[in-house]
């Protein structure tokens, strides 16, 4: 999800996310995943996430 619209992608395909934009991945198939997340910038610490929600209950 990105910005309140579902975005899929097939095998190989990327996308990119805009700083402050919202978004959620998640697998809707029967088939394993690999994310993998690249961040640019000059900033790389984590202590900027907004989490709206979080199935994993991280602080």
């Amino acid at each position: 999800m990105l910005d309140g619209q579902k975005v899929f992608k097939a095998p190989g395909e990327s996308i990119f996310i805009p700083l402050g934009s919202q978004h959620r991945a998640w697998n809707e198939t029967e088939k394993d995943v690999l994310f993998i997340e690249v961040q640019t910038g000059t900033y790389f610490w984590e202590d900027d996430i907004v989490r709206l929600s979080d199935d994993y209950k991280r602080s």
